[in-house]
């Protein structure tokens, strides 16, 4: 009786289709989490540039018109943008309220605040 040692060319193929399987369903879903990432980065942005706004409106008693790293400290005390984030802020009524919207080339979303009634929205 002969011993052979080893997989078949049968193992073998079974296993390289189950990885081309787990590759299938996983590869999406990372392309999925990475656009979700890029949001979250433009989403912590804009909350920072409120925060920014409102603690520059102490000082000011009016709001900043800022765009992307013009929006930096020292405009707006404590922020600092998340790379490739695009920021907008831009004072309405005199400069008593204002409007910001944030923006990852690479995400799917476009976040937007209006301090007139603290509303958020996303498009």
């Amino acid at each position: 009786m002969k011993s052979s040692a080893g997989f078949t060319l049968i193992e073998l193929l079974v296993v390289i289709a189950i990885i081309g399987i787990l590759a299938a369903i996983a590869v999406p879903q990372y392309s999925a989490y990475r656009i979700d990432a890029f949001d979250a980065r433009a989403q912590s942005d804009l909350r920072n540039a409120i925060s920014g706004q409102e603690a520059s409106f102490v000082d000011r008693e009016q709001y900043w018109d800022c765009m992307n790293a013009g929006c930096n400290s020292p405009t707006l005390p404590g922020l600092k943008l998340s790379p490739g984030v695009s920021l907008a802020c831009t004072p309405r009524d005199g400069g008593s309220k204002f409007r910001c919207s944030a923006r990852h080339p690479q995400g799917s979303r476009t976040y937007n605040y209006d301090s007139e009634g603290g509303t958020f929205w996303q498009t």
